[in-house]
């Protein structure tokens, strides 16, 4: 097994402080720094800050945080989890995060997505009906910017750029940019289509169950003559307590709260316990003890064979002391185990 990149992720949820009340919006901001600056502290490789639009999250311009993050640490890397692209312009998008790579010395990254929520498309202005054009030309836009030379560039969706430079440039000359997939096979063919490094956001069911995306993109990758070692990432929820059941006990409400609000909106049906604690078990959860965590990501990198794994570590209305905690022990107890397991081939 190869070497292997051990990220976080946060969507910055809102959540509640020791009275058990929500915490403002700027709270959350302010404590999503300090989780950032402990990552960094402790060696994590990666961070990731989602962007949405709405009352439950409280990050709209995760770009803006990830600055303030960048003045207060030295190596960890820091991108979004993802960036929507459909409903932002590609050239600010870039000059947004060559601003942040220029600030963080060269550590900025983008994930592009489509967004798992809608909000941004009336806000910005956009139709719901062109959902698959604008993400399509929009990525194909940002893979000509992306090369930090003169953009010649037509479409339907934003006026035509010819020769066109667009500044800052980074020192380094190119910003690591993945696309997110949440289960497109074409958002899989895409992303091979312009070179882009794939992560897959596994959100339900068994990881191993998208083993075919990432062979379908390793194949795509050869078919369009692109680069054939580009990094597989995958992004999980996940939670790390002492032990499985104060994970189980103390994630339960949370999950349930913001799952089932969610579902009402989508037309899910309200979320069982038996459901959700087998989900831990064998879907899509990475929750639990240090060693219980330690050995599930180990077999989702195993059964994937993937480049990196980013732990989404904040679960609706879970308290900041609590992501505090799990990224402490995702740090100095999960991750080492996880390497010592991958070295050996020990998975359970």
């Amino acid at each position: 097994m190869g070497s292997v990149e051990f990220g976080l992720d946060t969507f910055g949820d809102v959540t509640v402080g020791s009275d058990g009340k929500k915490l403002p919006y700027a709270q959350v901001i302010r404590n999503v720094v300090e989780q950032a600056v402990l990552a960094d502290r402790l060696g994590v490789d990666a961070f990731g800050l989602g962007e949405h639009h709405r009352d439950d999250f409280a990050v709209s311009s995760p770009e803006i945080v990830l600055g303030a993050i960048a003045a207060r640490t030295s190596r960890i890397r820091l991108g979004t989890a993802v960036t929507v692209l459909s409903s932002d312009d590609p050239v600010r998008v870039f000059e947004r995060f060559a601003t942040l790579d220029a600030v963080s010395n060269g550590r900025a990254e983008i994930i592009l997505g489509r967004g798992s929520f809608t909000e941004s498309f009336p806000l910005f202005g956009f139709d719901l009906t062109d959902y698959d054009k604008l993400f399509s030309e929009k990525a194909d836009l940002m893979s000509h910017l992306l090369t930090e030379g003169p953009v010649t560039w037509s479409g339907t969706v934003r006026p035509p750029l010819t020769d066109q430079q667009v500044y800052p440039k980074t020192e380094s000359g190119h910003i690591r940019t993945w696309i997110g997939v949440g289960g497109s096979p074409e958002s899989v063919v895409r992303a091979a289509q312009y070179g882009f490094p794939l992560t897959l956001a596994i959100i339900g069911g068994e990881p191993a169950r998208f083993a075919p995306y990432v062979d379908l993109y390793r194949r795509a990758l050869k078919e369009f003559d692109q680069p054939e070692d580009l990094p597989v990432a995958v992004h999980c929820p996940g939670f790390v307590a002492e032990t499985d059941e104060e994970a189980i006990d103390v994630l339960w409400p949370h999950a349930r709260n913001m799952l089932n609000r969610i579902g009402r909106e989508r037309g899910w049906p309200p979320l069982a316990h038996d459901r959700f604690v087998n989900d831990i078990k064998v879907g899509a959860w990475h929750a639990g003890s240090p060693e219980t965590v330690a050995q599930k990501i180990a077999a989702t990198v195993k059964a994937l064979g993937i480049q990196r794994f980013d732990l989404k570590y904040s679960a609706g209305t879970l308290p900041h002391e609590r992501m505090m905690t799990t990224i402490e022990l995702y740090a100095t107890q999960v991750l080492p185990r996880v390497k010592e397991l991958l070295a050996q081939g020990a998975i359970a």
